[in-house]
């Protein structure tokens, strides 16, 4: 005769080996489930007994299906970003060339798109540093150079003249 503590923590039996065999063919004990033989000292795993050893099956594990293409990104290693390498290219070239214009501006929006994408998916994209640094490389040239432009304005004022038209 045995005794079982079942899933729901409540000690079944006495019961006999036959009724025991049934229960785990229908699921309702299993290898791991603690049982306390008459005459024996302590509760053991159902699997552990040589006389329900052949009976108690692993699980089945459940079917998995395979995935249809581009459905997950699991397992692919992240890449870095095109558009965060693009508009730090395009940063450095802004202060490598004498004005700037238009990498500064290109620069911003390729890393501004870059980080956009990279804080949208980060299990898929990396390369966060790349387009931060693209951005303060862009947007300082940018500054400095509408700076510039109004600088220049200032000591060099344009010569407009306004010839007024009386009638």
């Amino acid at each position: 005769m045995y005794r079982i503590i079942g899933a729901d923590g409540k000690i079944y039996g006495p019961v006999a080996a036959d009724q025991l065999r049934r229960w785990l063919a229908e699921g309702r004990a299993n290898a791991q489930t603690q049982t306390f033989a008459e005459g024996a000292p302590e509760w053991k795993p159902l699997g552990a007994l040589p006389e329900f050893a052949g009976h108690c099956t692993p699980p089945i594990p459940p079917m998995i299906r395979p995935l249809l293409p581009g459905t997950s990104t699991a397992g692919q290693l992240p890449r870095t970003n095109s558009y965060a390498t693009a508009g730090l290219i395009f940063g450095i070239l802004s202060w490598a060339c004498c004005c700037g214009f238009p990498f500064n501006i290109l620069g911003l929006v390729f890393s501004l798109v870059g980080l956009s994408q990279i804080n949208r998916r980060p299990e898929l994209y990396e390369g966060r540093g790349l387009a931060i640094g693209g951005v303060i490389l862009s947007a300082a040239s940018l500054v400095l150079t509408f700076g510039m432009m109004l600088l220049n304005l200032a000591f060099n004022p344009p010569n407009i003249v306004w010839h007024f038209r009386r009638f």
